[in-house]
Protein backbone atom coordinates (compact mmCIF):
# COMPACT_ATOMS: atom_id res chain seq x y z
CA UNK A 1 0.00 0.00 0.00
CA UNK A 2 1.23 3.45 -1.08
CA UNK A 3 1.73 6.10 1.22
CA UNK A 4 1.82 9.54 0.46
CA UNK A 5 5.21 11.40 1.56
CA UNK A 6 2.90 13.76 3.53
CA UNK A 7 1.63 11.48 5.54
CA UNK A 8 5.43 9.84 6.53
CA UNK A 9 6.46 12.34 9.04
CA UNK A 10 3.01 13.05 10.70
CA UNK A 11 1.98 9.11 11.06
CA UNK A 12 5.53 8.84 12.17
CA UNK A 13 5.39 11.42 14.84
CA UNK A 14 1.92 10.32 15.69
CA UNK A 15 2.86 6.65 16.61
CA UNK A 16 6.49 7.98 18.71
CA UNK A 17 4.06 9.88 20.57
CA UNK A 18 2.09 7.39 21.33
CA UNK A 19 4.97 5.23 22.00
CA UNK A 20 6.24 7.84 24.67
CA UNK A 21 3.31 8.38 26.29
CA UNK A 22 3.18 4.63 26.85
CA UNK A 23 6.36 4.41 28.30
CA UNK A 24 5.93 7.64 30.39
CA UNK A 25 2.88 5.90 31.90
CA UNK A 26 4.87 2.54 33.33
CA UNK A 27 7.81 5.35 34.12
CA UNK A 28 5.47 6.92 36.28
CA UNK A 29 3.84 4.56 37.81
CA UNK A 30 7.10 2.53 38.68
CA UNK A 31 7.96 5.73 40.11
CA UNK A 32 4.71 6.43 42.39
CA UNK A 33 4.51 2.70 42.88
CA UNK A 34 8.57 3.01 44.31
CA UNK A 35 7.60 6.17 46.29
CA UNK A 36 4.71 3.96 47.64
CA UNK A 37 6.73 1.12 48.14
CA UNK A 38 9.29 3.59 50.18
CA UNK A 39 6.41 4.36 52.20
CA UNK A 40 5.40 0.99 52.86
CA UNK A 41 8.55 0.04 54.12
CA UNK A 42 8.97 3.33 56.45
CA UNK A 43 5.75 1.99 57.60
CA UNK A 44 6.92 -1.46 58.54
CA UNK A 45 9.58 -0.05 60.25
CA UNK A 46 7.28 2.21 62.05
CA UNK A 47 4.80 -0.78 63.18
CA UNK A 48 7.55 -2.96 63.79
CA UNK A 49 9.13 -0.58 66.55
CA UNK A 50 5.62 -0.54 68.02
CA UNK A 51 5.04 -3.99 67.99
CA UNK A 52 8.13 -4.24 69.90
CA UNK A 53 7.90 -1.54 71.99
CA UNK A 54 4.21 -3.21 73.29
CA UNK A 55 6.09 -6.66 73.53
CA UNK A 56 8.86 -5.28 75.49
CA UNK A 57 6.28 -3.43 77.58
CA UNK A 58 4.65 -6.60 78.40
CA UNK A 59 7.67 -8.58 79.12
CA UNK A 60 9.35 -5.76 81.49
CA UNK A 61 6.23 -5.70 83.00
CA UNK A 62 6.26 -9.61 83.97
CA UNK A 63 9.38 -9.31 84.54
CA UNK A 64 9.02 -6.70 87.55
CA UNK A 65 6.23 -9.23 88.39
CA UNK A 66 7.93 -11.80 89.09
CA UNK A 67 10.73 -10.41 90.65
CA UNK A 68 7.96 -8.87 93.05
CA UNK A 69 6.82 -12.10 93.71
CA UNK A 70 9.84 -13.54 94.21
CA UNK A 71 11.04 -11.38 97.21
CA UNK A 72 7.63 -11.53 98.81
CA UNK A 73 7.70 -15.67 98.67
CA UNK A 74 11.67 -16.31 99.91
CA UNK A 75 12.45 -12.77 101.51
CA UNK A 76 15.48 -13.20 99.25
CA UNK A 77 16.33 -9.47 98.34
CA UNK A 78 18.15 -11.25 95.13
CA UNK A 79 15.33 -11.65 93.52
CA UNK A 80 15.03 -7.32 93.10
CA UNK A 81 18.29 -7.56 90.81
CA UNK A 82 15.96 -7.36 87.50
CA UNK A 83 13.51 -5.14 89.00
CA UNK A 84 14.66 -1.95 88.47
CA UNK A 85 16.10 -2.49 84.95
CA UNK A 86 12.60 -3.89 84.02
CA UNK A 87 11.03 -0.66 85.45
CA UNK A 88 13.18 1.73 83.55
CA UNK A 89 13.04 -0.61 80.77
CA UNK A 90 9.23 -0.21 80.50
CA UNK A 91 9.08 3.53 80.42
CA UNK A 92 11.62 3.85 78.08
CA UNK A 93 9.26 1.35 75.82
CA UNK A 94 6.36 3.56 76.62
CA UNK A 95 7.97 6.89 75.79
CA UNK A 96 8.84 5.36 72.45
CA UNK A 97 5.12 3.98 71.84
CA UNK A 98 3.98 8.03 72.44
CA UNK A 99 6.72 9.15 70.16
CA UNK A 100 5.67 6.77 67.29
CA UNK A 101 1.87 6.37 67.89
CA UNK A 102 1.52 10.69 68.86
CA UNK A 103 0.13 11.65 65.36
CA UNK A 104 -2.40 8.22 65.10
CA UNK A 105 -5.76 9.65 66.95
CA UNK A 106 -6.86 6.06 67.17
CA UNK A 107 -3.94 5.47 69.85
CA UNK A 108 -4.09 8.58 71.73
CA UNK A 109 -6.99 7.54 74.19
CA UNK A 110 -5.59 4.15 74.76
CA UNK A 111 -1.53 5.47 75.37
CA UNK A 112 -3.16 7.54 78.14
CA UNK A 113 -5.10 4.33 79.92
CA UNK A 114 -1.69 2.57 79.46
CA UNK A 115 0.10 5.30 80.58
CA UNK A 116 -2.25 5.07 83.93
CA UNK A 117 -2.34 1.36 84.30
CA UNK A 118 1.75 1.24 83.78
CA UNK A 119 2.30 4.29 86.50
CA UNK A 120 -0.34 2.21 89.09
CA UNK A 121 1.08 -1.17 88.52
CA UNK A 122 4.36 -0.01 89.26
CA UNK A 123 2.88 1.66 92.20
CA UNK A 124 1.73 -1.24 93.46
CA UNK A 125 4.88 -3.05 93.52
CA UNK A 126 6.73 -0.51 95.14
CA UNK A 127 4.69 -0.22 98.30
CA UNK A 128 4.62 -4.67 98.27
CA UNK A 129 8.29 -4.47 98.07
CA UNK A 130 8.71 -1.94 100.57
CA UNK A 131 6.61 -3.43 103.00
CA UNK A 132 8.51 -6.61 102.62
CA UNK A 133 11.59 -4.65 103.13
CA UNK A 134 9.92 -3.35 106.51
CA UNK A 135 8.95 -6.69 107.30
CA UNK A 136 5.34 -5.85 107.28
CA UNK A 137 4.42 -9.25 105.30
CA UNK A 138 0.79 -9.44 106.56
CA UNK A 139 0.44 -6.14 104.97
CA UNK A 140 1.93 -6.76 102.48
CA UNK A 141 -0.02 -10.13 101.34
CA UNK A 142 -2.92 -8.14 101.64
CA UNK A 143 -2.27 -6.04 99.34
CA UNK A 144 -1.65 -8.92 96.87
CA UNK A 145 -4.93 -10.49 97.75
CA UNK A 146 -6.69 -7.30 96.58
CA UNK A 147 -6.29 -9.00 93.02
CA UNK A 148 -5.45 -5.12 92.29
CA UNK A 149 -1.96 -5.77 90.91
CA UNK A 150 -3.45 -8.67 88.54
CA UNK A 151 -6.20 -6.44 87.23
CA UNK A 152 -3.55 -4.23 85.73
CA UNK A 153 -1.49 -6.59 84.95
CA UNK A 154 -4.56 -8.06 82.88
CA UNK A 155 -5.52 -4.54 81.33
CA UNK A 156 -1.17 -3.96 80.54
CA UNK A 157 -1.78 -7.50 78.34
CA UNK A 158 -4.72 -6.05 76.96
CA UNK A 159 -3.46 -3.19 75.88
CA UNK A 160 -0.38 -4.29 74.45
CA UNK A 161 -2.55 -7.49 72.55
CA UNK A 162 -4.75 -4.84 71.44
CA UNK A 163 -1.65 -2.75 70.14
CA UNK A 164 0.23 -6.06 68.46
CA UNK A 165 -3.34 -6.84 66.78
CA UNK A 166 -3.23 -3.52 65.10
CA UNK A 167 -0.35 -3.38 63.95
CA UNK A 168 -0.29 -6.84 62.73
CA UNK A 169 -3.66 -5.84 60.78
CA UNK A 170 -1.60 -2.80 59.61
CA UNK A 171 1.43 -4.83 58.28
CA UNK A 172 -1.24 -7.70 56.14
CA UNK A 173 -3.14 -4.99 54.61
CA UNK A 174 0.15 -2.96 53.63
CA UNK A 175 1.50 -6.63 52.20
CA UNK A 176 -1.73 -6.76 50.60
CA UNK A 177 -1.81 -3.15 49.15
CA UNK A 178 1.89 -4.23 47.65
CA UNK A 179 0.87 -7.34 46.12
CA UNK A 180 -2.06 -5.27 44.26
CA UNK A 181 0.58 -2.70 43.15
CA UNK A 182 2.92 -5.20 42.02
CA UNK A 183 -0.07 -6.82 40.39
CA UNK A 184 -0.98 -3.70 38.89
CA UNK A 185 2.69 -2.85 37.94
CA UNK A 186 2.93 -5.92 35.74
CA UNK A 187 -0.20 -5.97 34.20
CA UNK A 188 0.74 -2.07 33.15
CA UNK A 189 3.98 -3.21 31.96
CA UNK A 190 3.07 -5.86 30.34
CA UNK A 191 0.45 -3.56 28.21
CA UNK A 192 2.98 -0.18 28.08
CA UNK A 193 5.43 -2.97 25.82
CA UNK A 194 2.51 -4.26 24.16
CA UNK A 195 1.62 -1.07 23.09
CA UNK A 196 5.44 0.19 22.67
CA UNK A 197 5.77 -3.02 20.92
CA UNK A 198 2.82 -2.39 18.59
CA UNK A 199 4.14 1.24 17.76
CA UNK A 200 7.40 -0.08 16.76
CA UNK A 201 6.03 -2.33 14.32
CA UNK A 202 3.65 0.05 13.09
CA UNK A 203 6.74 2.28 12.82
CA UNK A 204 8.46 0.12 11.17
CA UNK A 205 6.10 -0.97 9.17
CA UNK A 206 5.40 2.38 7.65
CA UNK A 207 9.01 2.98 6.88
CA UNK A 208 9.85 0.13 5.08
CA UNK A 209 6.60 0.26 3.04
CA UNK A 210 8.12 4.01 1.83
CA UNK A 211 11.32 2.95 1.99
CA UNK A 212 10.12 0.05 -0.92
CA UNK A 213 7.81 3.14 -2.07
CA UNK A 214 11.29 5.52 -2.49
CA UNK A 215 13.35 2.84 -3.74
CA UNK A 216 10.93 1.61 -6.53
CA UNK A 217 10.26 5.60 -7.22
CA UNK A 218 14.21 6.13 -7.54
CA UNK A 219 14.91 3.36 -9.86
CA UNK A 220 12.07 5.10 -12.22
CA UNK A 221 13.76 8.61 -11.58
CA UNK A 222 17.15 7.12 -12.57
CA UNK A 223 16.24 5.33 -15.40
CA UNK A 224 14.46 8.89 -16.24
CA UNK A 225 17.47 10.71 -15.41
CA UNK A 226 19.07 8.86 -17.72
CA UNK A 227 17.11 8.84 -20.91
CA UNK A 228 17.10 12.78 -19.92
CA UNK A 229 20.84 12.85 -19.65
CA UNK A 230 20.44 11.47 -22.89
CA UNK A 231 17.92 13.47 -24.12
CA UNK A 232 19.84 16.62 -22.70
CA UNK A 233 23.41 15.53 -24.36
CA UNK A 234 21.64 15.29 -27.68
CA UNK A 235 19.88 18.74 -27.21
CA UNK A 236 23.09 20.09 -25.97
CA UNK A 237 24.75 18.99 -29.09
CA UNK A 238 22.17 20.07 -31.18
CA UNK A 239 22.33 23.62 -29.56
CA UNK A 240 25.93 23.49 -30.14
CA UNK A 241 25.59 23.13 -33.24
CA UNK A 242 22.98 25.68 -34.16
CA UNK A 243 25.43 27.73 -32.32
CA UNK A 244 27.98 27.07 -34.64
CA UNK A 245 25.64 27.63 -37.68
CA UNK A 246 24.22 30.77 -36.23
CA UNK A 247 27.53 32.10 -35.35
CA UNK A 248 28.73 31.43 -38.86
CA UNK A 249 25.57 32.68 -40.60
CA UNK A 250 26.30 35.87 -38.47
CA UNK A 251 30.03 35.95 -39.49
CA UNK A 252 29.47 35.46 -42.98
CA UNK A 253 26.56 37.90 -43.22
CA UNK A 254 28.30 40.41 -41.62
CA UNK A 255 31.45 39.33 -43.78
CA UNK A 256 28.56 39.53 -47.09
CA UNK A 257 26.99 43.06 -46.28
CA UNK A 258 30.56 44.37 -45.33
CA UNK A 259 31.43 43.38 -49.03
CA UNK A 260 28.66 45.70 -50.91
CA UNK A 261 28.90 48.56 -47.94
CA UNK A 262 32.59 48.88 -48.83
CA UNK A 263 31.34 49.28 -52.17
CA UNK A 264 28.71 51.99 -51.50
CA UNK A 265 30.98 54.27 -49.19
CA UNK A 266 33.77 53.77 -52.16
CA UNK A 267 31.07 54.88 -55.07
CA UNK A 268 29.41 57.44 -52.11
CA UNK A 269 33.44 59.15 -52.08
CA UNK A 270 33.37 58.99 -56.20
CA UNK A 271 30.60 60.35 -56.49
CA UNK A 272 31.08 63.06 -53.83
CA UNK A 273 34.33 64.05 -55.89
CA UNK A 274 32.39 64.17 -58.75
CA UNK A 275 29.45 66.50 -57.37
CA UNK A 276 32.58 68.69 -56.29
CA UNK A 277 33.92 69.06 -60.12
CA UNK A 278 29.89 69.56 -60.90
CA UNK A 279 29.60 72.28 -58.70
CA UNK A 280 32.91 73.93 -59.98
CA UNK A 281 31.63 73.75 -63.27
CA UNK A 282 27.92 75.12 -62.89
CA UNK A 283 29.86 77.99 -61.05
CA UNK A 284 32.50 78.73 -63.49
CA UNK A 285 30.10 77.70 -66.59
CA UNK A 286 28.71 80.78 -68.83
CA UNK A 287 24.99 79.53 -68.26
CA UNK A 288 22.61 82.65 -67.50
CA UNK A 289 22.08 83.32 -63.74
CA UNK A 290 18.15 84.30 -64.45
CA UNK A 291 17.46 81.01 -66.05
CA UNK A 292 15.57 78.55 -64.28
CA UNK A 293 17.17 75.75 -64.72
CA UNK A 294 20.72 77.24 -63.62
CA UNK A 295 19.48 78.15 -60.30
CA UNK A 296 18.06 74.77 -59.76
CA UNK A 297 21.19 72.84 -61.11
CA UNK A 298 23.50 74.66 -59.27
CA UNK A 299 20.59 74.18 -56.01
CA UNK A 300 21.25 70.37 -56.46
CA UNK A 301 25.26 70.70 -56.74
CA UNK A 302 25.81 72.82 -54.17
CA UNK A 303 22.90 71.37 -51.39
CA UNK A 304 20.98 68.33 -52.12
CA UNK A 305 23.54 65.95 -53.51
CA UNK A 306 26.48 66.92 -50.90
CA UNK A 307 23.25 66.64 -48.23
CA UNK A 308 22.22 63.46 -49.63
CA UNK A 309 26.04 61.61 -50.06
CA UNK A 310 26.86 62.71 -46.11
CA UNK A 311 23.50 61.23 -44.98
CA UNK A 312 24.64 57.79 -47.13
CA UNK A 313 28.30 58.12 -45.30
CA UNK A 314 27.05 58.50 -42.08
CA UNK A 315 24.19 55.72 -42.72
CA UNK A 316 27.30 53.35 -43.87
CA UNK A 317 29.30 54.29 -40.86
CA UNK A 318 26.62 53.38 -38.75
CA UNK A 319 26.16 50.12 -40.50
CA UNK A 320 29.51 49.67 -40.00
CA UNK A 321 29.46 50.12 -36.36
CA UNK A 322 26.38 47.78 -35.88
CA UNK A 323 27.69 45.14 -37.85
CA UNK A 324 31.16 45.54 -36.27
CA UNK A 325 29.66 44.87 -32.64
CA UNK A 326 27.58 42.42 -34.36
CA UNK A 327 31.18 40.57 -35.27
CA UNK A 328 32.43 41.45 -31.66
CA UNK A 329 29.62 39.37 -29.88
CA UNK A 330 30.19 36.38 -32.33
CA UNK A 331 33.47 35.92 -32.04
CA UNK A 332 33.12 36.23 -28.05
CA UNK A 333 30.66 33.34 -28.13
CA UNK A 334 32.84 31.05 -30.02
CA UNK A 335 36.71 32.24 -28.00
CA UNK A 336 37.97 29.58 -25.76
CA UNK A 337 38.15 30.59 -22.23
CA UNK A 338 41.39 30.18 -20.19
CA UNK A 339 41.35 29.98 -16.65
CA UNK A 340 44.47 31.87 -14.75
CA UNK A 341 44.41 33.63 -10.88
CA UNK A 342 43.60 37.27 -11.46
CA UNK A 343 44.64 40.38 -9.05
CA UNK A 344 42.04 42.04 -8.48
CA UNK A 345 43.26 45.22 -7.61
CA UNK A 346 46.11 45.49 -10.27
CA UNK A 347 42.66 44.58 -13.10
CA UNK A 348 41.05 47.82 -11.39
CA UNK A 349 43.91 49.50 -11.62
CA UNK A 350 44.85 48.90 -15.33
CA UNK A 351 41.59 49.39 -16.16
CA UNK A 352 40.99 52.80 -14.26
CA UNK A 353 44.30 54.28 -16.32
CA UNK A 354 42.79 53.29 -19.41
CA UNK A 355 40.36 56.21 -18.83
CA UNK A 356 42.38 58.54 -16.66
CA UNK A 357 42.17 61.21 -19.14
CA UNK A 358 38.39 61.18 -19.04
CA UNK A 359 38.23 61.07 -15.12
CA UNK A 360 40.69 64.08 -15.06
CA UNK A 361 38.17 66.28 -16.98
CA UNK A 362 35.73 65.34 -14.63
CA UNK A 363 37.89 65.91 -11.79
CA UNK A 364 36.65 62.14 -10.94
CA UNK A 365 38.42 59.76 -8.83
CA UNK A 366 38.34 55.81 -8.46
CA UNK A 367 37.69 54.07 -4.65
CA UNK A 368 38.56 50.71 -4.38
CA UNK A 369 37.46 48.65 -1.80
CA UNK A 370 38.49 44.87 -2.41
CA UNK A 371 36.96 42.52 0.12
CA UNK A 372 38.18 39.79 -2.42
CA UNK A 373 42.06 40.06 -3.93
CA UNK A 374 42.08 37.43 -6.19
CA UNK A 375 39.81 35.36 -8.72
CA UNK A 376 40.30 32.71 -11.04
CA UNK A 377 38.62 33.38 -13.75
CA UNK A 378 39.18 34.96 -17.85
CA UNK A 379 41.45 37.83 -17.92
CA UNK A 380 40.91 39.17 -21.14
CA UNK A 381 37.14 38.74 -20.87
CA UNK A 382 36.29 40.14 -17.02
CA UNK A 383 39.04 42.97 -17.96
CA UNK A 384 36.83 43.75 -20.88
CA UNK A 385 33.61 43.64 -18.25
CA UNK A 386 35.54 45.98 -15.95
CA UNK A 387 36.78 47.92 -18.90
CA UNK A 388 33.48 48.65 -20.31
CA UNK A 389 31.55 49.35 -16.74
CA UNK A 390 34.11 52.02 -15.89
CA UNK A 391 33.96 53.48 -19.37
CA UNK A 392 30.06 53.44 -18.87
CA UNK A 393 30.53 55.43 -15.40
CA UNK A 394 32.48 58.11 -17.12
CA UNK A 395 30.34 58.80 -20.30
CA UNK A 396 27.48 58.87 -18.32
CA UNK A 397 28.47 61.32 -15.33
CA UNK A 398 26.46 64.09 -13.78
CA UNK A 399 27.36 67.32 -15.37
CA UNK A 400 28.21 70.05 -12.19
CA UNK A 401 29.56 67.53 -10.07
CA UNK A 402 32.85 65.54 -9.57
CA UNK A 403 32.72 61.46 -10.80
CA UNK A 404 33.10 59.37 -8.06
CA UNK A 405 33.60 55.57 -8.73
CA UNK A 406 33.64 52.52 -6.32
CA UNK A 407 34.86 49.30 -7.11
CA UNK A 408 33.82 46.85 -4.40
CA UNK A 409 33.77 43.07 -3.86
CA UNK A 410 32.58 40.76 -1.48
CA UNK A 411 32.35 37.11 -1.08
CA UNK A 412 28.81 35.10 -1.08
CA UNK A 413 27.87 31.68 -0.38
CA UNK A 414 28.44 28.95 -2.68
CA UNK A 415 31.61 30.22 -3.30
CA UNK A 416 31.25 32.93 -4.97
CA UNK A 417 31.71 36.52 -5.27
CA UNK A 418 30.38 40.24 -6.30
CA UNK A 419 32.09 43.15 -7.59
CA UNK A 420 29.80 45.95 -7.63
CA UNK A 421 31.08 49.20 -9.69
CA UNK A 422 29.01 52.42 -8.71
CA UNK A 423 28.81 56.10 -9.49
CA UNK A 424 27.18 58.87 -8.94
CA UNK A 425 26.13 59.62 -12.44
CA UNK A 426 22.62 60.77 -13.78
CA UNK A 427 21.39 57.40 -13.41
CA UNK A 428 18.49 55.65 -15.01
CA UNK A 429 14.85 55.97 -14.88
CA UNK A 430 12.64 53.43 -13.10
CA UNK A 431 10.79 52.24 -16.40
CA UNK A 432 13.99 52.05 -18.02
CA UNK A 433 15.71 49.79 -16.34
CA UNK A 434 14.66 46.31 -18.25
CA UNK A 435 16.12 47.35 -21.08
CA UNK A 436 19.85 48.68 -20.67
CA UNK A 437 21.25 45.11 -21.25
CA UNK A 438 19.52 44.97 -24.70
CA UNK A 439 21.10 45.23 -27.95
CA UNK A 440 21.24 48.31 -30.03
CA UNK A 441 18.51 49.87 -27.35
CA UNK A 442 19.84 52.93 -25.51
CA UNK A 443 17.97 55.13 -22.98
CA UNK A 444 17.66 58.44 -21.45
CA UNK A 445 19.17 61.48 -23.05
CA UNK A 446 20.90 60.58 -26.05
CA UNK A 447 24.19 63.03 -25.93
CA UNK A 448 26.72 60.37 -26.13
CA UNK A 449 28.43 58.86 -29.00
CA UNK A 450 27.07 54.45 -29.14
CA UNK A 451 25.01 52.30 -30.53
CA UNK A 452 23.55 50.47 -27.44
CA UNK A 453 26.19 47.76 -27.85
CA UNK A 454 28.27 48.22 -24.61
CA UNK A 455 26.18 46.92 -22.46
CA UNK A 456 24.96 43.48 -24.50
CA UNK A 457 28.55 42.98 -24.70
CA UNK A 458 29.07 42.82 -21.25
CA UNK A 459 26.33 40.89 -20.44
CA UNK A 460 27.39 38.01 -23.20
CA UNK A 461 31.30 38.03 -21.31
CA UNK A 462 29.72 37.84 -17.77
CA UNK A 463 27.77 34.93 -18.94
CA UNK A 464 30.34 33.03 -21.05
CA UNK A 465 32.29 33.22 -17.32
CA UNK A 466 28.96 31.80 -15.66
CA UNK A 467 28.17 34.76 -14.20
CA UNK A 468 25.34 37.35 -14.24
CA UNK A 469 24.71 40.72 -13.59
CA UNK A 470 22.43 43.17 -12.61
CA UNK A 471 21.92 46.72 -11.86
CA UNK A 472 20.17 49.24 -9.38
CA UNK A 473 19.78 52.85 -10.33
CA UNK A 474 18.30 55.90 -8.98
CA UNK A 475 17.47 58.89 -11.35
CA UNK A 476 20.18 61.79 -10.64
CA UNK A 477 21.93 59.95 -8.04
CA UNK A 478 24.16 57.06 -10.11
CA UNK A 479 23.68 53.34 -10.86
CA UNK A 480 25.36 50.53 -8.99
CA UNK A 481 26.59 46.94 -11.30
CA UNK A 482 26.35 43.47 -9.45
CA UNK A 483 28.40 41.29 -11.42
CA UNK A 484 28.32 37.79 -9.28
CA UNK A 485 30.89 35.57 -10.38
CA UNK A 486 32.32 31.67 -9.85
CA UNK A 487 35.59 32.61 -7.01
CA UNK A 488 36.97 29.36 -9.49
CA UNK A 489 35.95 28.76 -12.63
CA UNK A 490 38.06 25.86 -13.30
CA UNK A 491 35.29 22.85 -14.07
CA UNK A 492 33.68 25.37 -16.45
CA UNK A 493 36.70 26.36 -18.44
CA UNK A 494 37.48 22.70 -18.61
CA UNK A 495 34.23 22.28 -20.63
CA UNK A 496 34.07 25.57 -22.51
CA UNK A 497 37.75 24.15 -23.86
Amino acid sequence: MFIEKRLIVPLSLLLLIVGFLALLAVVGMTVRLGDRANQHFDEVISTRDVRVSAIEIRSAVQSAESSQRGLLLTGNEIYLSPYDAAKTSANRQLDNLKRILEPDIQFKAGLQRLTVVLAEKFQEMDRTIGLKGERKDNEALAIINTNRGKALMDEVNLFVSGIVRSMDNRLTLGVAEQRANAVSLRWASLVSAGLIVLVVGAVAATLLTYTKELTRTQAKVTALNLSLEERVRARTAALARANDEIQQFTHLLSHDMRAPLVSIVGFTSELAEGVQELQKFVDGSGLTRDNPNTQKAKLVASHDMPEAIEYIQKSAAKLDNLLSAVLKISREGGRVLHAEFIDLRELVSSSSAAIQHQLSEAAGEVVVDLKVSSIMSDKLSLGQVMGNLLDNAVKYRAPGRPLRIEVRSAVLPNDRIALEIQDNGRGVAPGDMNRIFQLFRRVGKIDQPGEGVGLAYVRTLVGNLGGEISATSELDKGTTFRVVLPREFKAQFASAA
